[in-house]
């Protein structure tokens, strides 16, 4: 891994475990699966931080540099700010990906298109996400960026709770790669608690 990779990486775990991560004994967490879990990533207070935005920007042009993607996006509202922070960081790259959004509705005016941004039938794109947990919404936005017409080539996630979500989703694309896992970042955690 790149020094500075893993100088960014380390220091977005430590914004991740500080702002969107939090632990309990009891009660435990009702998760949007509908599952209960210990702990919850709320990944917003970071993914919307200017220094968080920065970082993950940075780390995910990374991964995606050596790609052919034209666009990023997932569905709204977990993957706007890190497919916006990628678009930003990788034009200033000089390497253009350019973002765009999947509605969890499709309205009912207008075009009545589930997908916007300036985006077209045939380009290949990356989904992303902030969290998967059971794949469901990674999913539903990989299967409405099919709809329009888009190549889906791979999914980027910021975190996953390693809960299933990975194993669901490369039964529908192969590439599948994430920032950080749970593990990844409950190792921090009793770290930091000396656990």
């Amino acid at each position: 891994m790149n020094p500075t990779l893993g100088v960014m990486k380390n220091r977005l775990a430590e914004i991740i475990l500080a702002k969107s991560f939090q632990y309990r004994d009891n009660p435990p967490f009702t998760l949007a699966s509908g599952r209960t879990s210990n702990y919850y990533f709320n990944c917003k207070p970071t993914t919307l931080d200017p220094e968080g935005m920065n970082l993950i920007g940075r780390i995910i042009f990374a991964i995606l540099a050596d790609t052919d993607v034209s666009a990023a996006g997932g569905l709204t509202l977990g993957a706007d700010p890190i497919a916006n922070a990628l678009s930003l960081i990788s034009y200033q790259q000089g390497k253009p990906i350019k973002s765009f959004i999947i509605r969890k509705e499709v309205k009912e005016h207008g075009t009545k298109s589930a997908v916007e941004g300036d985006v077209r039938p045939g380009e290949k794109v990356v989904i992303i996400d902030d969290v998967i947990t059971t794949g469901g919404s990674t999913l539903t936005a990989i299967e409405r960026a099919r709809e329009a017409g888009l190549v889906v080539e791979r999914v980027v996630t910021l975190i996953d709770r390693e809960e299933g979500g990975r194993e669901n989703i490369i039964r529908q694309i192969n590439r599948v790669e994430s920032v950080f896992t749970r593990s990844d970042i409950m190792s921090l955690y009793e770290e930091k608690r000396g656990i």
